[in-house]
């Protein structure tokens, strides 16, 4: 009964969609930086939306922000960014309808409590859930913290149940402090996770640390730094920069608000990931941005205190637009997760999600397209 609400409640809001993009439509980037073997090659199979308000076992669905493929079982898994304050701290296992000729639907098989260290649930606004992979040992899934109440954001590795079993070691330099003259910044700190083939995992914040310069604005881009980590060990291997665009649209009123930050990595290899750009503007909404980026030649800044106050040469992960929601007559909520896949038939995918804020303005929104072709080694 539950399942099929959603589905007919989400599908009757999906019609209603206008879209200018139709199925089938094919976007290709033939040689990203230059590099014809980077190429990237996509297919949309279309929008699927889930209401604000959706009940799931009691339970307010949304806030979706991280979204992963599980190859043992077909399904997803979605990471909710609630702060355990509508329910538990928690991530979904999701069916997608799903096949070459479109997408059709997206419902709720379970849903998971994740656990603090002590195997408890998480106390309201003790953790803020953004990013979710799995990982060769368990679920990889990371926390962005709280810069106003100085909680640092961690990357912690769960059990199928959602229980702790280890955490990440946080380098120098992130933690919140009460100052602001280091650390990360409030609501733009750990909001991606990518898990390489290697095993290695890379982590990074949606806008600079404090110390590293400042967040995006509508005539200057901001410097993100990317954690790469030894996914056995948990402990940094290398940090780099991902240089965050200017923000791209104005508010539509002068005392509007308007950001941009970087919402979502994926890795296609081990040295090139997808990352999602995603600006809001007030009046206007939102523009996403896909990009790739390749790490082959960044400069490890894991020893430069301060991007702002350094005298050496810094080289940034190279990127290239790939794909621009809005320019392909698509019309993006709050994009936060991004995952390849399967679908029902085994074709290839490449889905989206948006974290809807619980905000009655917004919506649980899924766009999915067909990889026809993706970077070789």
């Amino acid at each position: 009964m539950t399942k099929r609400f959603l589905a007919t409640a989400a599908f009757v809001l999906l019609s209603s969609t206008v879209s200018a993009t139709d199925i089938g439509t094919t976007f290709e980037t033939a040689c990203p930086f230059g590099d014809c073997a980077a190429g990237i090659s996509l297919s949309y199979l279309g929008e699927f939306v889930i209401p604000t308000g959706h009940m799931e076992n009691g339970v307010e669905f949304g806030g979706i922000s991280g979204l992963d493929f599980d190859a043992a079982t077909g399904h997803y898994i979605a990471v909710s960014d609630d702060r355990s304050e509508r329910g538990p701290a928690r991530f979904y296992e999701l069916d997608v309808d799903l096949d070459a000729s479109g997408l059709r639907g997206v419902s709720v098989v379970k849903q998971v409590t994740l656990k603090d260290k002590n195997g408890e649930p998480f106390a309201a606004r003790t953790v803020d859930p953004e990013s979710i992979r799995l990982g060769k040992d368990g679920i990889y899934w990371g926390s962005e913290g709280d810069g106003k109440a100085l909680l640092a954001p961690f990357v912690r590795v769960a059990s199928p149940d959602g229980s702790f079993v280890r955490e990440f070691k946080l380098p120098e330099g992130f933690a919140p402090t009460a100052d602001k003259s280091t650390g990360i910044r409030d609501n733009l700190a750990f909001e991606d996770l990518a898990i390489a083939p290697s095993g290695d995992v890379f982590v990074g914040v949606e806008a600079a640390l404090y110390q590293d310069g400042p967040k995006s604005s509508l005539t200057s881009g901001s410097l993100s730094r990317i954690v790469r980590y030894d996914g056995v060990t948990s402990e940094p291997k290398a940090e780099y920069v991902y240089p965050v665009s200017p923000i791209p649209q104005a508010a539509t009123k002068a005392d509007g608000g308007n950001d941009n930050g970087m919402s979502e990595m994926l890795a296609l290899d081990d040295h090139r990931l997808l990352a999602v750009e995603r600006s809001y503007a007030q009046g206007f909404g939102n523009n996403i941005k896909i990009m790739m980026m390749d790490l082959t030649d960044a400069t490890d800044v894991s020893a430069i205190a301060s991007l702002a106050k350094n005298d050496q040469r810094v080289v940034p992960a190279r990127k290239s637009q790939v794909l621009d929601l809005r320019a392909i007559g698509l019309v993006p909520d709050n994009i936060e997760a991004m995952s390849l896949g399967k679908a029902k038939d085994g074709t290839d995918v490449l889905i989206l999600g948006s974290d809807n804020n619980f905000s009655t303005s917004q919506k649980t929104q899924f766009y999915a397209f067909k990889v026809l072709s993706r970077p070789q080694q």
